[in-house]
This record gives C-alpha cells, structure tokens and sequence, in this order.
C-alpha cells in the first residue's frame, strides 16, 4: 500500500529537517553556551551549531546568506500551498463536487507541494556544499543523534501516559508497524 504524504505531515517534516540548520543559523546562542545543550528542552539555550560543526567565519557568513535569500523565497512557496490546500479542501467538501474543479485545485495543491520541496531541498544542497567532509561527517552524526533523542522523548511520552502524545487539533497519531 502505498502511503499519502498529507500536507500537515509535509509540513512538519520540512520544519523538523530544516530546523537545526535554520534556527541556529539566523540566530545562535551565545559561545559560551554549555556544550551539553545539543538537545535542550524548550526554554533551555539552544546548541551552538557553528561551533560543534567548526565553521569557519566565511562559512558562517554565506550560511547567513543562503538562509537571508531563501526566506522569502519559502514564505512566498509556504503561502501557495497554504492557499492551495485551503481551495482543494474548499473544492472537496462543497456542496456539489465538480470533477473539474477538484482536478485543477489538486493540480494547483501538488504544484505548490513540489516547489516547496524544491525550496527546501536546494537550501539544504546549498549548505551541504558549504560543509567540508569532516563537518559533514560530524552533521550527520549529530542529525542522527538528534534523531535518536527525539525518538527517546517520544518513547518517554508514550511510557508517561501508557500512549502516544496528541497530535495538534486532538488527532491520534497513526500507530507505528
């Protein structure tokens, strides 16, 4: 069976890849911030990227620069879909359901998925092509440690609560097979 990326599981896997890169780029924390931070709570100090990864003083300023060009460039593209999946939800629960309406407005959605997805993924190559191959090396080992803390929390919420946290709007997430 082949499964459907729906635009709010979109959405939040772009926040989620993008967010390390983004947050800690447009505006990092103080250098004399604990190294232990990596993954801090909410309200805790975040890590400081530049430092762990080693960039260098130009490397930071062009990643300065990539995420400054890309900014409006995604709020323009996080717009589009926005509006798009609105018109689409609009054309499906109408009260009559026009076929040709329903096809332009899931032309116009997927449309607007893509070239947020290309936004997305030309700023990561952008800052993927910055990095050398031992900060690459050391991205990677950080994203997949992120990953797997993010895992533990989640793991941690479902032994708190003996099931999986809530979604926004009170949804169930799917179960994990």
């Amino acid at each position: 069976m082949r499964t459907i990326l729906t635009p709010r599981h979109f959405v939040f896997a772009l926040i989620i890849c993008a967010l390390p890169i983004i947050a800690t780029a447009q505006n990092p924390p103080p250098a004399d911030a604990p190294q232990e931070t990596r993954f801090a709570q909410p309200g805790e100090p975040r890590p400081n990227l530049f430092m762990e990864l080693g960039l260098t003083p130009d490397q930071v300023r062009a990643l300065r620069r990539i995420n400054a060009d890309r900014k409006p460039v995604e709020m323009t593209a996080r717009r589009r879909f926005q509006e798009a999946n609105r018109a689409l939800n609009m054309a499906i629960y109408s009260d009559t359901v026009e076929e040709a309406d329903f096809q332009t407005r899931l032309s116009e959605f997927q449309a607007a998925q893509a070239e947020l997805a290309r936004v997305k993924f030309t700023n990561e190559l952008a800052i993927r092509r910055l990095l050398t191959p031992a900060q690459l090396q050391k991205f990677r080992e950080l994203r997949r440690r992120f990953a797997e803390e993010r895992g533990r929390r989640a793991n941690n919420r479902i032994d708190q609560v003996g099931r999986p946290p809530m979604r926004r709007g009170g949804q169930m997430p799917p179960p994990t097979n």
